[in-house]
């Protein structure tokens, strides 16, 4: 069994249905919409190698391999390994963004489009991007995504649920990034300041840094509106979130974040 934070293990055992994550809301969509959009962007010739730390049940993997990508997907989750696996199109296998076994310069692409979510010290998400960067190729791409500092603090206020007492709960987590397990919210987390996560890549070594919006500003709309309003929403809600992508006044009003970098 991979070395997890038993919180952790147990959110995503007991708590939450991974599965579904980027179908169920809009938020979920214009999520997957924009990482799809911005991956595919940067993305070598299909037929690269893409290894997908992090990738869960296989919601990037499958699209990946389905436009010719050859996919190796990579989680701590064992019951996540073997839902993805199921889906037949690409590899999977139980394994640690810390301490990967595949060997050096051996893939074109690394994803880690989760790890650093959940690797709260910033050793552990250095040792992580060393990682990537050791197993891909000099001139690859290694793809990161990165919480925003905000987005708890967005989804509480745009949800009216922001009250004095409930923003202690947001105090430490403003201050240091750390997000500690909730009953009713989300698990153990780190949340990224746009900047911090580009200094991380740069730290990393990789060169090309580029530090992206993935849903703008646009994201809490989407997380609370009614599923037949998505449909309608949409399309504006992608039209922001490109046109602000790389805006720093505004940026940390998007959920998430990515980084992309290249190994030299």
């Amino acid at each position: 069994m991979v070395e997890l934070d038993p919180l952790i293990r147990a959110f995503y055992a007991e708590r939450y249905v991974e599965d579904d994550r980027l179908a169920r809301s809009g938020h979920g969509q214009l999520e997957f919409l924009r990482t799809q959009e911005l991956v595919r962007r940067y993305l070598p010739g299909p037929g690269a190698t893409v290894l997908d730390v992090g990738g869960a049940t296989g919601v990037h993997a499958r699209w990946l391999a389905a436009d010719g990508y050859d996919v190796t997907l990579v989680d701590p989750v064992e019951e996540h390994v073997a839902k993805a696996a199921e889906l037949g199109t690409f590899a999977a296998m139980a394994g640690d963004a810390r301490k990967l076994e595949q060997e050096d310069d051996s893939v074109d692409v690394t994803l880690l489009l989760g790890p650093l979510y959940h690797l709260v010290e910033q050793a552990d998400r250095a040792q992580a991007l060393a990682e990537a960067r050791r197993v891909t190729r000099p001139g690859g791409l290694v793809v990161a995504a990165g919480i925003s500092r905000y987005a708890g603090l967005l989804e509480y206020g745009t949800k009216g649920m922001l009250t004095g007492e409930t923003l202690q709960m947001f105090t430490d987590a403003l201050t240091t990034g750390r997000n500690y397990d909730e009953p009713n919210g989300f698990t153990n987390a780190y949340f990224h300041h746009a900047d911090e996560l580009r200094a991380e890549f740069g730290e990393a070594g990789f060169a090309d840094i580029e530090v992206l919006a993935v849903e703008g500003p646009a994201a809490a709309t989407l997380e609370h509106s009614s599923p037949e309003d998505v449909p309608r929403l949409l399309p504006s809600a992608l039209h922001l979130a490109r046109l602000l992508e790389n805006d720093p006044r505004v940026m940390s009003t998007s959920f998430h974040f990515l980084a992309i970098g290249h190994v030299i």
